[in-house]
């Protein structure tokens, strides 16, 4: 049991788990490092580490969860040489948890030797059961937003779905992923908040968020746009909100953006969700065919995947993940793991959104289908 309650921001992508990840690292006792992807790239294929009371096991896995991050190394001042083992020295369990909690612990020290930390990583509402398990005191602030805003903004951003009708499917998922967590979990574990209240009264919304994870507010959360991650997100199209302070002017943009043909077809995916979240449909569904709902899909697989190197595209993330699949398979021939290993039911193996629910932005499929080539080195800022 860690001494105090480790927070993780969880929320369908482009709903505002930036802004929360921003605003609550502005508070004094609270470091929240940029999205880490941990639990979703990691946890479901741990068993290809083997037994990690090995330190050479161990090991692996810590120089991969350090020099995988969006941002390198969190921005810690780290010697790359010598980062895994100033990491490995702070473990006080050889387990996932473990190296997680020590990485979060060395990024609090580093950043005003804060004695809390918290995570922003959107997907980590898919393993809300292991991070439990991992942290037992986790406490959780799910963010939803208009479902149509979510996706037009996943649409215009340069690493998410090509079309209304995918990017209404994945916050369909993503909404129904929290459901039975949201009724398992008590007041002091679970938290919901919207996009839309936070922006509109933002001082109100924060104060409740810190009484809810039992800290002082702090008026300086609300400068979240002149700290490091804000200063240095702001600076991309794709985050450019979080480089002024927090506006409400981004409400409704599904309405200039998305064509009424797309409004129907968000309607007719994710419509009886966006009532659940507590939004007024206002258009009747499209009726979608089998065949509409295959052709969409392999439009935006083909995109995704031609997109990956396009600007501000995320071909270097794209890369190292493809590069830790190759890790696995490379362990499994030195005899690490075998496919008697891969434990049952182990979310999401063998799920059909598999690849993206753990943090690929195109398909395998169509990634080789037009022999996408990997990039290493960053030619710009992204996240």
């Amino acid at each position: 049991m860690l001494k105090e309650k480790p927070i993780f921001v969880i929320g369908n992508e482009r709903s505002g788990t930036t802004l929360v990840m921003v605003m609550l690292g502005q508070h004094s006792r609270i470091a929240v490092p940029e999205v880490g992807w941990l639990f979703p790239r990691f946890y479901p294929y741990l068993y290809t580490y083997g037994d990690l009371n090995k330190e050479e096991n161990l090991r692996t896995l810590a120089d991969e969860m350090l020099f995988g991050l969006n941002r390198h190394l969190w921005g810690m001042d780290l010697n790359p040489r010598t980062a895994v083992n100033e990491l490995l020295a702070e473990v006080k369990e050889k387990s996932f948890a473990g190296v997680y909690c020590a990485m979060h612990e060395m990024f609090a020290r580093k950043n005003g030797n804060k004695p809390r930390w918290g995570q922003k990583t959107p997907h980590n509402l898919y393993f809300v059961g292991p991070i439990k398990e991992c942290f037992p005191d986790a406490q959780f602030i799910y963010i939803v937003r208009d479902g149509r805003d979510a996706s037009v903004d996943y649409l215009e951003s340069s690493f998410g779905p090509a079309n209304i009708f995918c990017a209404a499917e994945n916050w369909k998922m993503t909404w129904n992923a929290v459901k039975p967590w949201r009724e398992k979990l008590s007041a002091e574990e679970w938290m919901d908040i919207t996009y839309e209240d936070l922006v509109r009264k933002p001082e109100e919304v924060l104060r409740k968020i810190c009484d809810f994870i039992g800290e002082e507010y702090e008026s300086t959360m609300l400068d979240f746009w002149k700290g490091d991650i804000g200063q240095k997100r702001g600076t991309t199209r794709d985050h450019k909100p979080l480089g002024h302070a927090v506006s409400d002017k981004y409400i409704g943009i599904y309405k200039e953006l998305l064509s009424i043909r797309d409004q129907r077809i968000f309607a007719a995916v994710a419509g009886k969700e966006l009532a659940e979240a507590g939004y007024q449909n206002d258009v009747e569904p499209l009726t979608i065919t089998p065949e509409d709902e295959a052709r969409w899909r392999e439009f935006d697989g083909r995109i995704r995947a031609a997109l990956l190197d396009a600007p501000e595209g995320h071909i270097l993330f794209e890369s190292y993940r493809d590069w830790l699949v190759d890790q696995r398979e490379a362990r499994r021939r030195q005899g690490i793991w075998s496919e008697a290993d891969i434990p049952k039911d182990m979310f999401p193996i063998g799920h059909s959104h598999e690849e993206l629910i753990v943090g690929f932005r195109a398909w395998k499929k169509w990634k080789e289908h037009f022999s996408i080539k990997r990039q290493y080195t960053a030619k710009g800022i992204v996240f």
